[in-house]
């Protein structure tokens, strides 16, 4: 039962993206991955209504008003505004009776970039409903009830990677995320320190989870932990990864198995580098992580392939695709003074390959999800 937070009737919360350093696909399968909270967040404004209705606006361009009932059933709201009504559904299916409300989105997280724009919206409108109604629940629950949101609402078979980093996010570290345990472990990353820079190109290739390759990789990697024997392939992780393989006689499972195994190894090599403050030699393992998922997990396109090898070539320590697939962004490690260089190079290749113009930025670990002060 939701109960006011000290009468209030409006809150104001904010949700940032995230970049994945390392550890794709590895969620679902109670892996391990390490992704760090952004500096571009979505927010959202809830004021509460007493007549069991939801109107949702965005200040997103072509964003639609909505306005749906407070009760809408899974498949009863679509577009952008199902994101909204997923986390109403979650927790009024969870026994938190909310109320109908205005919501108004607004966001600077890329869409369609592989920066969980998507979840940085779903996780803002959690934390906000949770303060202004009191529901007192801590942040594993609230990333538990926005996965709920984002499979059996909004249709998206997502694990819970991209809510934890934007709850548990810090500024200057990195988040190591273990979806077995469900936790979510601080490890320094403090760049600009080690003379490094992490740079995001935004290739501009569209991409969304809702799509038939995301949830095909998953249901092959189910598949396969069946014929092992185990629940997830966490739980073949300590195993020798041509032992686990040789039980499997299907190619492309033996594959995607593959990917999964090594790239948990590479998360927690990368963890351990960061730990010992060695920040500069992680680049070998986000390059390796890349070709994992081009040749393994089939889920790169030929812009960011392009954008990884031109980054390499201009002087990044590393690059990789971060994000789910099938387009999206390209993160690569670089020293701080050979950003600027890298931005150019992946601009002027796109340019001649005929690409659209990718956006280049550079991010650093940023705080996570959370009220905005400026609540009356």
């Amino acid at each position: 039962m939701a109960i006011p937070a000290a009468g209030l009737t409006e809150r104001t919360g904010s949700a940032p993206g995230r970049v994945n350093l390392i550890g794709e696909h590895t969620d679902y399968n109670g892996g391990f991955a390490l992704p760090l909270a952004i500096p571009a967040r979505a927010t959202a404004r809830v004021r509460s209504r007493d007549d069991g209705v939801i109107v949702a606006a965005s200040t997103a361009p072509g964003a639609e008003p909505a306005r749906f009932a407070v009760d809408s059933a899974p498949g009863e709201v679509t577009g952008w505004a199902a994101y909204v009504a997923g986390v109403f559904w979650a927790l009024r299916d969870a026994g938190h009776d909310v109320p109908g409300a205005d919501v108004t989105i607004d966001s600077t997280v890329p869409t369609g970039a592989g920066l969980s724009s998507s979840h940085a919206l779903e996780v803002a409108v959690a934390v906000t409903l949770n303060d202004l109604h009191g529901l007192g629940l801590d942040r594993t629950t609230l990333a538990l009830l926005v996965q709920r949101a984002e499979n059996q609402y909004v249709g998206a078979p997502t694990g819970t990677m991209d809510q934890m980093a934007s709850l548990y996010g810090q500024e200057g570290h990195v988040i190591l995320f273990d979806a077995t345990s469900m936790t979510a472990q601080p490890v320094p990353c403090d760049l600009p320190a080690a003379g490094l820079s992490l740079v995001v190109v935004d290739t501009r290739v569209h991409h969304e989870h809702t799509g038939g390759g995301y949830g095909a990789r998953r249901a092959t990697c189910e598949e396969a932990a069946a014929l092992l024997g185990v629940e997830t392939l966490r739980e073949v992780q300590g195993d020798a990864v041509d032992d686990v393989l040789g039980k499997l006689d299907d190619d492309v499972m033996v594959r995607r198995v593959r990917h999964v195994l090594t790239e948990n190894a590479r998360v927690l090599d990368t963890v351990a580098l960061l730990r010992a403050g060695r920040a500069d030699e992680i680049g070998p393992l986000l390059t390796a992580s890349h070709a994992s998922m081009r040749d393994d997990y089939d889920i790169t396109v030929a812009e960011v392939d392009l954008a990884v090898e031109v980054a390499l070539d201009a002087g990044a320590l590393g690059a990789r695709m971060t994000g789910g697939g099938f387009g999206g962004s390209v993160i690569a490690l670089a020293p701080a003074d050979a950003a600027d260089r890298v931005g150019d190079a992946v601009r002027s290749a796109f340019d001649r390959h005929g690409h659209a113009s990718p956006s280049v930025f550079t991010v650093r670990p940023a705080a996570g999800a959370g009220i905005e002060e400026n609540n009356q």
